[in-house]
């Protein structure tokens, strides 16, 4: 299984490319400071914060309160968890308001038909 192949994964989870690139270096590596991380990535310290934030958004990256902070991730299994656990209530979610849905869209359809 190549690097490339697991961020195409991660991306098509729902995460930006650049937050999977990040995700990847933490979780190969272990914790690392910003300025490690930047350099291995050769990403701005911006780019590197707001992916951060976003990771640490979902649950997936942490960050040690010492200063300069160690960021690091949760194992891979943990993260396919999460991923898996959203989905599944989205599709519960369209399941429980399905019939609704459907009701409005039919009613939407008679009532262009009759203006028609």
């Amino acid at each position: 299984m190549s690097q490339e192949w697991v961020i195409r994964t991660l991306v098509g989870l729902g995460l930006k490319r650049t937050d999977a690139k990040v995700y990847l270096f933490l979780a190969k590596t272990g914790p690392q400071k910003a300025r490690d991380i930047t350099n291995a990535l050769k990403m701005n310290k911006q780019q590197l914060y707001r992916s951060l934030k976003s990771l640490r958004s979902k649950g997936i990256a942490s960050a040690t309160t010492e200063h300069p902070a160690r960021f690091s991730v949760i194992p891979l299994e943990k993260v396919l968890d999460l991923f898996v656990k959203a989905k599944m209530e989205e599709a519960q979610s369209i399941e429980q308001n399905k019939d609704e849905l459907l009701f409005i869209w039919q009613s939407m359809t008679t009532a262009d038909s009759i203006s028609s």
